[in-house]
């Protein structure tokens, strides 16, 4: 009788035994078939989807923000020695010319302010001001929507994280509190897809930000530069053609004023 029970104890630590292997192994190939693309989109659940939109949305603005600042990039001192090389000429005819050919915002508001370089001082300087303004919107384009794609993103992750949770101590409780090692994993592994997506998505997008904030800091800078230059640069050519008469007649008058020496005795 106790060899009987001892090989039925034995038995059962042994079915026990191959039922945990069992089920290791089971949680092992189904989080390996989760680890998938396709795993993780169908596991997840909708908001995975809603997740992949935010990123192409995310990644069509950083495209363009990129083609954007590229075209935009020029030497401004470059484009300021050869229109006031023009200036001092008075060929504003070429210096239109060249700067309508420059690529880019600080090319279009030294354009402005060429095409009215008739005025005084003070209305080329909010002519320049407000052809800066007319820019700046289009810097700052899709820049804003960069940003609201990193701060969506791990939100719309964490929700999905805490839906699939109580999705899944919601089966539990179904079960009568007790379930296997295997099908909580699968759970809390379902539960966290959202949020590692989410903050994939999320961390790059902040960075894309970052970046390009500070390149449009800096291309309002060159066009605020470009454009006090400018002003300064047509007034003063102008000043200078209308006191040259004026210069020449005070000089003028000196000269004849000088007295001569007397002759020697």
């Amino acid at each position: 009788m106790r060899s009987t029970g001892a090989s039925q104890f034995d038995f059962q630590r042994l079915l026990v035994l191959v039922s945990g292997v069992r089920a290791g192994v089971d949680s092992g190939q189904m989080t390996l078939a989760l680890m998938e693309p396709s795993g993780l989109i169908e596991q997840g659940g909708p908001l995975v989807w809603v997740l992949l939109g935010l990123a192409f949305i995310g990644s069509g603005c950083v495209v363009e923000r990129m083609f954007f600042f590229h075209r935009a990039r020029i030497n401004v001192s470059d484009l300021l020695v050869g229109l006031a090389h023009h200036v001092r000429r008075k060929s504003f005819a070429e210096a239109l010319h060249e700067a309508a050919r420059a690529p880019g915002p600080v090319a279009r508001v030294a354009h402005a302010a060429l095409l009215r370089y008739y005025l005084n001082r003070a209305d080329l300087r909010d002519i320049v001001q407000e052809a800066g303004q007319l820019e700046v919107p289009r810097i700052e384009k899709n820049i804003r929507t960069i940003l609201g794609v990193a701060l969506l993103a791990p939100l719309v992750g964490m929700l999905g994280t805490m839906l699939g949770m109580l999705e899944t101590f919601q089966k539990v409780s179904e079960q009568g509190g007790f379930t296997g090692p295997a099908e909580m994993t699968a759970g809390v592994f379902m539960a966290l897809i959202t949020s590692v997506i989410g903050l994939t998505v999320a961390v790059p997008m902040y960075l894309f930000y970052l970046y390009f904030l500070g390149r449009a800091k800096r291309l309002v800078h060159r066009i605020e530069r470009a454009g006090i230059e400018m002003v300064h640069l047509i007034a003063d050519t102008r000043e200078e053609e209308e006191y040259a008469p004026f210069r020449g007649e005070v000089t003028a008058g000196r000269k004849q004023a000088k007295p001569k020496p007397s002759p020697a005795k």
